[in-house]
Formats: C-alpha cells, structure tokens, sequence
C-alpha cells in the first residue's frame, strides 16, 4: 500500500477531521479505503478555455475524476450521430485500493503536489488553446494545477525553459495514464464501467438561435419556473440552473433523455436553447 502524504491526510479528514495527519508508522490505512467519502474528490483532470463555444465551456464534464471511496466518473462511450444526445453520456468505475493508490502514486510522480501553473503564453507560443486543469487533494486542499497548451507542443519551444519542458512532459505522461487506466493499473484492482446516473444536472438557457438543421420538434419546458427567468447569470447571453432531487428525476430527466443537442424548448411561447451538464457527486449547483 501506498503511505504518499496525499493518501494519509485525505483519509484522515473523511475520517476523523483530525489536526495532524498519522505517518507512515501510525498503521494509517489509505485514503482508498473503499468506506471513503462517496463525494470527496481526490483527483480530477480535464480541459478548459480554448477556442470553443461558451455553452461547450459550460457543459464540457471532466476528463476524470475520482473520489475517495474508489469511483470514478469520466466520459463514456459517445453515440455517433448528429445531432447527439441533450444528456452527455458518463461512465463509472470502481477501483479499489490498490489501484486508487497507484493512480495517487503517478500523480505525485509527475509532481502534481508542488507544481505551480504553467500558463505563459510566451513560452509555448500557440494562441487560443485549452488550459489542462488538475485538481489534486493534498494535506486536505485541492491543489490546482493549470498548463496552457499542454498537449499542443510538438518539441520545446525556445523560449520555454528546460524545466517547464520537462514538467509539462510528466504532466502529459500522467494525461496518457489517467486516459488508459485499464492497461497498468494492478491486475483486477478495476471494475466493469456502468453507466454514471447523475442525481441532478446543470441546465445552461440562452435564447434560440436560427432554425435548427434538420429541422427538430419543440419540447416544452416541464418545471414550474419559465425558462425567461430561471437560473443565474453564467457570461455571455447564458443563464444557469441546477435541477436536483424530484423535479430532476420526476420531471426534467424524462424530458431531457428524448431531447437532442438541437432540440428547440419552448416555455411562456418562446423558444430557448438547453444545454446540460451532469451534477458529479461533488457538486451541488452552478
């Protein structure tokens, strides 16, 4: 088992809240520890910014996140069609502590603990690409760490000094890693994906714009607030809302599962655009 600082501290908040986490000789048991907080985020990694569409930015889930009872939550498989589904599709797994520990360990091994961001533009030299934004909990805060362009580098570019080369080479070592978990992690320390079933959404209203092509039938808005007023401003002609507890099971989910990317909704005689992004266990609003 793993006795990483991250491993000891994080167990030792979900567990007890105590002021000084135990050392390695203290018979601490790993943050993997499959009673670990459903909701505690140890790791996540995804993209942000870019060169792409606000509601995209809006709704775009993570690439990965895992939590310190050994779920993790990322994309799953995508239906090829257009256009596609209202519900981004999401997929969970479970590991245990073996393998929860291992990830732990390629996190601290890319320095993800100490890293600062690495977001001059000046040294890499590309405009309007993505931030890779890691999020890792050490001594019980979230670490964040951004890197501009991250995987958009070919070779160094020479105003880049050798040690952010070098970082931002573990950083994309760690990327492949967290993208093909079940090619190194220890044999059977991985479950079969299901499908992730989300206890709410973030819903993201603008206006309708245009006419959708092909042409799509209207759905009608199914919550008692209208869609004029919902949610709070979120930048750029977007308002948003988060839809939990029955009035997302019973009421919005319904409708959204037959909805598409497309799908005009109408509420108080107006046409608006509806996006959606799944509430991660984490998370409770905008």
């Amino acid at each position: 088992m793993s006795l990483r600082p991250v491993v000891l501290v994080a167990l030792a908040v979900v567990a007890s809240a105590c002021a000084e986490p135990p050392g390695p000789g203290d018979g601490a048991s790993s943050s993997s520890d499959q009673s670990g907080d459903p909701t505690e985020l140890l790791l996540r990694w995804g993209y942000e910014g870019g060169f792409t569409p606000p509601e995209f930015q809006l709704t775009n889930p993570p690439a990965l996140s895992l939590y310190a009872d050994g779920t993790i939550v990322r994309p799953g498989p995508q239906i090829e069609i257009y256009p596609g589904p209202a519900l981004p599709a999401l997929e969970s797994i479970v590991v245990d502590e073996a393998g929860v520990d291992a990830i732990i360990d390629a996190a601290f091994d890319a320095d993800l603990d100490t890293l600062e961001d690495l977001t001059d533009m000046g040294s890499v030299a590309i405009a309007d690409a993505p931030e890779t934004v890691f999020t890792l909990r050490a001594s019980g805060v979230d670490h964040t760490v951004r890197v501009y362009a991250l995987g958009e580098l070919g070779g160094q570019p020479p105003r880049m000094p050798d040690q952010e080369f070098e970082a931002r080479r573990g950083l994309l070592d760690l990327v492949d890693q967290l993208g093909s978990l079940e090619t190194w992690l220890p044999d059977g320390s991985i479950g079969a994906s299901t499908v992730f079933e989300p206890t709410g959404v973030r819903a993201i209203v603008s206006e309708y714009q245009g006419k959708p092509d092909p042409p799509q039938p209207t759905i009608g808005w199914p919550l008692p607030t209208p869609l004029a007023r919902i949610g709070d401003d979120a930048g750029a002609g977007f308002r948003c809302v988060s839809v939990t507890g029955a009035e997302w099971a019973d009421e919005l989910q319904p409708v959204a599962r037959a909805a598409n990317q497309l799908t005009p909704w109408t509420s108080g005689g107006e046409r608006y655009a509806v996006s959606f992004r799944p509430l991660l266990p984490d998370e409770a609003a905008c």
